[in-house]
């Protein structure tokens, strides 16, 4: 695999200081002062492109987080408009981030509900520490009504990546480094909203570079993981001998387990970015999303459309003209793995991603909550690192976490939403691997799935709707266990409990005081 190069980036190490120290003070998670918009935030050593946009920007600005090391994760954080400045919100998520509720009307995902009589183990594999995790997550759940996942309750486990809870990694130190701990708040924000009934298993590998997060992949599956998503990913470096490539793949070889990888942020090829970057991270089809052992997800724009059937509407996380620092999602042709069976339609000699996709457009970003970034608070974020985790969630909560192969996919392309519009770049000839059509394509491959088509049938009936809501206020939380078109229903096992009630937490206790604090604003 290609090692990336490094490149620098200034860290606004002054402020980042005084934000922590004041919220080690107080023993809360500190509040965010806006940007003033004066210069291009490198905060998170994303983008090193400084182009502002324009102030008709309709919010599809962003910026690309720890983009050195072997391997690179694939979220990115919408930027503030015109000023490409981060602005994290202390108290609430961000007007128009998406929620679990919208996400669940979405993808007709029945909250309430698992195929499974024993919750499933989602397990997210990312690098460094990430010491606030547990609190973040209790902060999350708490916004949107979801039942608490604490390490006390055993909801959720982090281990390093040798699988043991101690020591854990330290957190990363640099502006690269400690984006990865946004990567790591939208993983299990995700696995939290696709399924808020499963348990989640983070493990936390030393570092982005050697085969450390591999190695953690591994400990993943030995520790029982029902499916893994890995969020992150790096260029195929030509020139691997075959003996090599096995070492590599047999990292992901996991009888019975579903593995995910995301299928990266920079469009066809890798070649959608600013210049600056291409050059720093190099062309060409990411990997593990190649493997033969992953099923590679790719990333849509997601919005609302009232008066269809669904409600919402999908095309492909589309390059923007003239501005391709904010990214698009990826495809590519392996230079290595064979071609599957099931990609009949792929121009490729090799095999191609992506198999299936979900939201991951930062344009249209899903609200995440991360107290350690650019002083602490809701984010707007996107990129695939967003959809991986939440199909895998997805499978697990469906009982099809033993589906190990994209062919399970393309079996059951009926319950999927085709996505037939949007481009991810510039692929010559060979239009469908980088233009979304009907059937598989190479942004979104076999469509996005209709989570309610795959649940089992069962007692029981549609879901009503949990809590939550996007933006200041509650929310109505409709839609949320819609039954499926086609009068499957979105039923299994009645499962209303998962993971057992604990002790409050600092999280938790956080998340109360900062509802409280919204009706006070909203009462004044």
């Amino acid at each position: 695999m290609q090692t990336a190069k490094h490149f620098t980036s200034n860290f606004a190490m002054l402020a980042g200081i005084s934000r922590l120290a004041l919220g080690v003070a107080l023993g809360v998670v500190p509040s965010c002062a806006l940007d003033d918009g004066s210069a291009p935030d490198p905060s998170l050593g994303g983008d090193s492109d400084t182009t502002a946009t324009d102030a008709s920007d309709d919010g599809g600005a962003s910026q690309a987080l720890c983009m050195t090391g072997r391997f690179r994760c694939f979220a990115r954080i919408q930027t503030h408009r015109n000023n490409r400045r981060i602005t994290p919100d202390a108290a609430a998520p961000l007007a128009g981030s998406l929620g679990p509720p919208d996400l669940q009307s979405a993808y007709n995902i029945n909250p309430t509900r698992l195929a499974t009589a024993t919750p499933p183990t989602v397990a997210i594999v990312d690098a460094f520490g990430y010491t606030s995790l547990a609190a973040d997550l209790a902060v999350y759940r708490t916004q949107y009504g979801l039942p608490p996942c604490t390490v006390g309750n055993g909801c959720l486990t982090i281990v390093n990546q040798d699988g043991q809870p101690t020591p854990l990694p330290a957190q990363g130190t640099t502006a690269n480094d400690l984006g990865w701990t946004v990567d790591t708040a939208l993983d299990v924000d995700m696995v939290s909203a696709a399924c808020p009934l499963c348990k989640i298993l983070v493990v936390q590998s030393a570092n982005a570079g050697g085969n450390n997060l591999e190695l953690g992949v591994a400990t993943a599956a030995r520790l029982g993981a029902t499916v893994i998503s890995n969020s992150w990913g790096g260029s195929e470096a030509p020139g691997v001998s075959a003996t090599a490539f096995a070492q590599e793949e047999a990292y992901f070889n996991h009888p019975n387990i579903a593995v995910f990888a995301s299928s990266g942020d920079h469009g066809y090829n890798n070649t959608v970015d600013s210049p600056a970057n291409v050059q720093a991270n190099g062309t060409g089809p990411n990997y593990p999303a190649t493997s033969q052992y992953v099923i590679a997800v790719g990333a849509t724009r997601l919005v609302k459309a009232p008066g269809t059937a669904r409600g919402w509407s999908e095309t492909a996380w589309a390059a923007t003209a003239g501005k391709p620092e904010n990214g698009a999602g990826g495809s590519a042709c392996s230079l290595y793995t064979a071609k599957p069976a099931y990609q009949t339609a792929s121009p490729c000699t090799k095999k191609a991603t992506a198999d299936i996709a979900a939201v991951g457009d930062p344009g249209t970003g899903v609200a995440v909550y991360n107290s350690t970034s650019v002083g602490g608070g809701w984010l707007s974020v996107g990129g695939t690192s967003a959809s991986s985790p939440f199909v895998a969630a997805i499978f697990a909560m469906t009982g099809n976490g033993a589906q190990t192969s994209a062919q399970f996919v393309a079996n059951n392309v009926a319950k999927l939403w085709d996505v037939t519009s949007g481009n991810n770049g510039t692929c010559g000839t060979q239009t469908l691997l980088c233009n979304a059509a009907t059937g598989w394509d190479g942004p979104t491959g076999f469509g996005t799935p209709n989570v309610g088509a795959f649940m089992p049938a069962g007692t029981g009936g549609t879901g009503t709707g949990t809590g939550g809501g996007t933006g200041p206020g509650n929310g109505n939380g409709s839609n949320n266990g819609a039954g499926s078109s086609g009068g499957s229903g979105d039923n299994g096992t009645d499962i209303t409990g998962g993971c057992s009630a604990g002790g409050t937490g600092a999280g938790l206790l956080l998340g109360v005081a900062l509802l409280g604090l919204r009706r006070r604003r909203r009462d004044a």
